[in-house]
């Protein structure tokens, strides 16, 4: 998506687009780095926005590893289900991480290893953020990890309501820089 309609974007939806920019690789890069492919049955992707991560998500994931991609803006949707709308084991969700439980049921994915998110939780509605982070953190159990980042740190004792584990890396190259958390029951 070019960066004009981005924007356009975040002018238009302010509390679920979080960024003004898409997001750099160097973020994607460490927003996938804890990701262990080899191992992983299942990830899902909350508010894939471009698809930066997406993409990066499908060229490292094995064949039979299933990506469930969640999506609520169509203005982002409607481009990547063009992108990735046929790759087997990739189904695009036009809906709200609000739902992971119900999607998790529709296609069948009996545990998710990795969730990677690209959520706004700063500017989200409190309600919608506890919602989506209790709900993460009863299907992740005691394994895997919720990988998500924001642009300062105010939100990791909200993170550390619901994880137990939390680890924090600075992205420098991004605009503006962010916050890698990763985040463990």
């Amino acid at each position: 998506m070019h960066e004009m309609a981005f924007i356009k974007q975040f002018i238009k939806h302010p509390r679920t687009v979080g960024a003004v920019l898409p997001s750099s690789k160097q973020l994607a890069k460490q927003m996938i780095a804890p990701i262990q492919f080899a191992h992983a049955k299942s990830i899902v992707e909350y508010g894939p926005g471009t698809g930066i991560f997406t993409e990066q998500l499908i060229d490292n994931k094995e064949d039979d590893t299933v990506l469930l991609v969640i999506e609520s803006n169509a203005e982002f949707y409607e481009p990547l289900m063009e992108k990735y709308g046929g790759i087997p084991n990739v189904h695009l969700i036009h809906g709200s991480a609000e739902n992971i439980d119900r999607y998790i049921q529709e296609y069948k994915v009996p545990n998710v290893n990795y969730f990677v998110s690209g959520l706004p939780f700063t500017s989200l509605p409190i309600s919608v953020s506890k919602n989506i982070l209790r709900k993460t953190k009863a299907i992740l159990g005691n394994n895997g990890e919720f990988i998500t980042f924001q642009y300062s740190q105010l939100k990791k004792e909200f993170f550390e309501s619901y994880f137990s584990h939390i680890e924090v890396i600075k992205v420098h190259w991004n605009i503006p820089p962010a916050y890698v958390f990763i985040c463990k029951p």
